[in-house]
């Protein structure tokens, strides 16, 4: 895992770094509630999840040949700036992407690049995005506390009022991080 601000001067294609060479560090991010490890075994994963209480998982793979006509339409949803009520938990099992979170400011990105045997918790209410990379493919386990779903709720003045998002914020305002 490798996370820096995200360069907005570097074109357009979301696949590509946009590194702006302004490094972000892993104590940063947890600052932001962001949660990082490194697992290399499935172990690792269910230890993990048993101690964070996920209690199902399911697998996603993004890729032209897995998704098919549907890749580029969700290519688009992901990277829609959005953010969810509950965790976002993923375990990178083969191939490499791009979580994008907002900053304690919420002024600019902060890239985080992600590849095998990274464990990524965003937590609720943080506005993010994601991509592949240049590779276009990623497969990653997607574990839950409860009943498997993915519901985004893109930015809007509506889910800035969203409970989750207000909870965010308190979260940031006591770090110091104001937003």
């Amino acid at each position: 895992m490798r996370s820096y601000y995200y360069d907005e001067t570097t074109g357009e294609d979301q696949r590509l770094p946009h590194d702006s060479m302004e490094a972000v560090s892993l104590e940063e991010l947890s600052l932001l509630g962001v949660s990082y490890w490194k697992a290399d075994s499935i172990d690792q994963v269910d230890k993990i999840s048993e101690e964070r209480n996920y209690k199902n998982r399911d697998q996603i793979i993004c890729s032209r040949t897995a998704m098919g006509d549907i890749y580029e339409e969700k290519l688009k949803t992901f990277f829609e700036e959005h953010l969810h009520e509950d965790e976002e938990i993923r375990w990178i099992m083969d191939g490499s992407g791009y979580f994008d979170v907002r900053d304690g400011a919420d002024k600019r990105w902060i890239r985080i690049k992600v590849e095998k045997d990274d464990l990524i918790v965003l937590p609720p209410g943080i506005y993010h995005r994601f991509t592949v990379d240049e590779n276009d493919y990623i497969r990653a386990m997607r574990l839950f506390k409860d009943e498997p779903k993915w519901i985004p709720l893109n930015r809007s003045e509506e889910n800035d009022k969203n409970p989750s998002r207000k909870a965010y914020v308190e979260l940031l305002n006591r770090s110091g991080l104001a937003v």
